[in-house]
């Protein structure tokens, strides 16, 4: 299968960069040496070419800071992309293998070791999930830097919320390393309260960075009038469509889109986009065959595809059932941003992260066990003025909620001193106490978050008790 090409939209505006850096060959080498800061922020991450990687380095560069990133590649993505930016390429590592991700982990110190000098001029390591925590203490260490470590989670996998002896083990190295990070960065705050807070008793600082759009988003192709009008005639005459895109991924998740597929044939078709993760590859074929109401129509570019990819649906699936007990219960998937910026409404799962948060907005509808049945029963009688009016208040809600604003700069005042990028109004406003910005970016969050409670020595936001 054609693998999905989650960078080409960006390529044209990350800047900063040339090709990797091979072995043997130092970052220092290859960087511009008229750059205007000569102290980086060193960004470790698990895949140089997966979406968020490449929107998290574009919005560091828009706050002022030159990037070197020190990454892996997972290799169903866009296995010939080169970054824009610069990097050091560690290695391969694969999903869920964690024996292979020990062994590639190992097999990236000879790298890091090659670019200790550039990591001592580091202002701020930024490193995304535990593996990457681990290397970033390394190399710090080795480096003898006294940088600030931020570590970033967008998920939480299994290994990390069992019961067996790895697991317990994992988590154990996860605490120690807590204890030497800056701040934690998660995108919902359902990972604070049930995991950070809960399992792992952290107490430290914490910052909530959704996976909300770049807004570069702003200016992707939509759907054209015409396109929208057919739309609309579909709907009134009682015939949905429900968007599937991005990672397609769990099992029992896709079966009960098949079961529905049988239930509701002349109903509801189902339109899927993007590439399989864990679902059976096999399956997802015959399925398609056997089911005229299940489109596959390949991968597709990030960004660039969005608009008109979600013109062309009346819901947006987030109904996560992979694993149902922790990840895809805390979790505001990316889907959730996108179709609430292009005004697709929802369907979630109700008492999950993400369908308290469309319930709480009113942008969608959710739904409770038996879900096969719930949602059969809400396709054969939902009213198509009721949909209209759903729709209309989800475009009447501020682009905010789904679109990047302020949160990247509240984040990067706990990162230290900086040069603001030219025109930044942050360089005149902000203030020089992180705290007092975070202050009013709590205040904004306050509902889903928690409440500001920090002293100058605390500077932390407190999620809400469970």
């Amino acid at each position: 299968m054609e693998a999905v090409d989650t960078v080409s939209a960006l390529q044209p505006i990350l800047v900063g960069g040339s090709d990797a850096i091979e072995n043997g060959d130092t970052v220092e080498q290859r960087v511009d040496d008229g750059a205007r800061d000569d102290r980086d922020l060193i960004f470790f991450c698990p895949d140089v070419t997966d979406a968020t990687t490449i929107k998290r380095v574009r919005q560091f560069q828009d706050q002022g800071y030159p990037v070197t990133v020190f990454g892996f590649r997972r290799e169903r993505y866009n296995r010939d992309y080169a970054p824009s930016w610069p990097y050091v390429p560690l290695g391969a590592t694969s999903d869920g293998r964690y024996g292979q991700r020990l062994r590639a982990l190992l097999g990236a110190l000879p790298a890091i070791i090659a670019n200790r000098l550039r990591l001592a001029r580091a202002s701020v390591f930024y490193a995304r999930n535990i593996d990457q925590l681990i290397l970033t203490l390394f190399a710090r260490l080795l480096s003898w830097s006294r940088a600030p470590i931020v570590y970033e989670v967008l998920d939480i996998p299994p290994i990390l919320t069992g019961h067996g002896m790895q697991s317990r083990l994992l988590r154990a190295i996860e605490r120690l390393c807590l204890k030497r990070i800056r701040l934690l960065v998660v995108s919902s705050p359902g990972f604070h309260r049930h995991y950070f807070e809960a399992i792992q008793n952290y107490g430290g600082p914490w910052f909530l960075l959704e996976n909300k759009l770049h807004p570069s988003i702003r200016q992707a192709p939509t759907l054209p009038p015409e396109g929208r009008a057919v739309a609309r005639a579909r709907r009134a005459e009682r015939r949905w469509v429900v968007g599937y895109y991005g990672l397609i991924r769990g099992d029992d998740t896709f079966e009960l889109m098949t079961r529905l597929a049988e239930r509701l044939r002349d109903r509801v078709v189902f339109k899927f986009r993007g590439v399989l993760t864990t679902v059976d590859e096999g399956k997802f074929r015959d399925a398609l065959e056997r089911h005229e109401n299940m489109i596959y129509g390949g991968p597709y570019v990030p960004h660039q595809d969005l608009g008109r990819l979600y013109g062309d649906v009346d819901f947006a699936w987030a109904l996560d059932l992979e694993h149902v007990d922790h990840n895809s219960r805390w979790l505001l998937p990316c889907r959730f941003y996108e179709a609430g910026f292009f005004g697709v409404p929802c369907l979630a799962v109700r008492g999950f992260e993400a369908g308290e948060r469309v319930e709480q907005l009113e942008i969608g509808w959710i739904f409770r066990e038996p879900l096969e049945d719930a949602l059969v029963r809400f396709f054969e009688t939902l009213d198509p003025a009721d949909y209209e009016a759903r729709r209309e208040r989800l475009e009447a809600i501020p682009e905010r909620e789904f679109v990047a604003g302020e949160d990247i700069a509240a984040l990067c005042t706990w990162f230290g001193d900086r040069k603001p990028a030219a025109g930044d109004p942050a360089a005149d406003s902000e203030p020089s106490d992180p705290g007092l910005t975070l202050t009013r970016h709590a205040a904004a969050i306050s509902r889903s978050v928690g409440t500001w409670t920090g002293s100058p020595k605390q500077r932390h936001v407190q999620g809400p008790t469970p």
